[in-house]
């Protein structure tokens, strides 16, 4: 007989990947809609620090009973309530495309699913827990809100303004554009390679272990009539308490390479704003910057700093959605044990007829033939 492992390696971060880009293909206008939304939102966001620089500029050029200084002034506060007032239209335009996007994207996920565990071989079953693979589904399919939710609504607008960002900077100053430029793709690649190389193989055996925790409940609370007929409720609650243990020492750590990455980052965002926020004061020192460019460029660093610690939280999200949709994907990928023949026809059940029963009548045995149209069960 043919042995599977409970636990069969899931698909790689490149698979997961492409599954999910294959399955975006199937909603392009839903997904430019998105994106198209995002893209409107988080542009108005990178113009928000230039009128507030220009609003400072206006209030510190002028007294306020001058008619010029007061027609700055209010222009330059108008137009950042109006970008603000167009980013929340445009973001729950993107918000309600996604809910569309990400439900067809979890139904036909599951459909899809569920097809291929049907049609597994008999062997496949017999060696496989049905709670571990019960698990493996839904813990895939919960993982593809945060996964899509993080990418199109979160690290994209997140790209946008780190080069809307540093490209303004750069047209103000060239050496302010390069400091934001540099520090960005630093911190960015650092977040990156250590979610992919430090994190996600502790999150990938913490996830074995959740599915084998599933597994493990479900065997013992579908068996639970066996163990009561042997007594063996103790050994039960041993063998749970010694899985649950190594799942707590597993996924322990995952979460403290988590925490380590977080504070890391902390410090890199920390040497960033020394680096922009000094040059801007040397430069205001030497006569090159006005207290608005100054206010425009902290404004600047404010929305990029907020945007590049959020990234670094959703590059870790994205690596743990990626984690546990690997065994769901490694589902899918997985060849079929019982396939149809390509010319192989739907089998059509029109009706059963000579059927014989045996039955144990009063006064001996007796023979029964009865017909059973389609669509009913004997």
């Amino acid at each position: 007989m043919k042995r599977f492992p409970v636990h069969q390696r899931g698909a790689n971060s490149r698979d997961v990947f492409t599954f999910t880009v294959r399955h975006w293909c199937r909603q392009p206008v839903r997904l430019a809609i998105i994106m198209a939304a995002m893209l409107a939102s988080t542009l108005a966001d990178v113009l928000m620090p230039v009128f507030s620089g220009r609003l400072i500029d206006a209030v510190a050029g002028g007294a306020a009973v001058a008619a010029p200084a007061w027609h700055s002034a209010l222009s330059a506060f108008s137009v950042p309530i109006a970008l603000a007032l167009a980013a929340i239209a445009m973001r729950h335009i993107a918000f309600i495309g996604l809910n569309d996007l990400l439900l067809k994207m979890m139904s036909d996920v599951a459909n899809e699913a569920f097809y291929h565990v049907q049609r597994f071989s008999t062997d496949w079953h017999a060696n496989s827990f049905a709670g571990s693979t019960v698990r493996k589904i839904t813990r895939g399919m919960g993982a593809l809100d945060p996964l899509n939710s993080t990418v199109l609504v979160a690290l994209f607008p997140s790209f946008i303004i780190l080069v809307g960002s540093t490209a303004l900077l750069g047209w103000h100053w060239l050496v302010m554009g390069v400091i934001f430029a540099c520090g960005s793709l630093i911190y960015l690649a650092f977040t990156i390679s250590l979610s992919l190389g430090y994190i996600a193989p502790a999150a990938s055996l913490a996830n074995s272990w959740d599915t084998r925790l599933g597994g493990a409940l479900a065997d013992a609370v579908s068996c639970n009539a066996v163990v009561k007929a042997f007594g063996a409720e103790i050994r039960e609650d041993e063998r749970l308490a010694n899985i649950m243990t190594k799942w707590r020492h597993r996924t322990r750590r995952s979460w403290v390479r988590v925490t380590i990455i977080g504070s890391t980052q902390g410090v890199t965002l920390v040497a960033l704003r020394v680096a922009a926020i000094g040059y801007a004061l040397l430069l205001w020192s030497h006569g090159q910057a006005t207290p608005g460019e100054i206010a425009y460029v902290l404004t600047s660093f404010v929305v990029l700093q907020g945007y590049l610690r959020d990234a670094g939280m959703h590059v870790r999200n994205v690596q743990r959605s990626v984690n546990d949709m690997e065994e769901l994907v490694a589902i899918h990928n997985q060849q079929l044990d019982v396939a149809d023949r390509p010319e192989a026809k739907p089998i059509r059940c029109r009706s059963i007829a000579n059927v014989r029963c045996r039955l144990r009548l009063a006064k001996g045995l007796g023979w029964l033939d009865p017909p059973v149209p389609a669509s009913q069960h004997s």
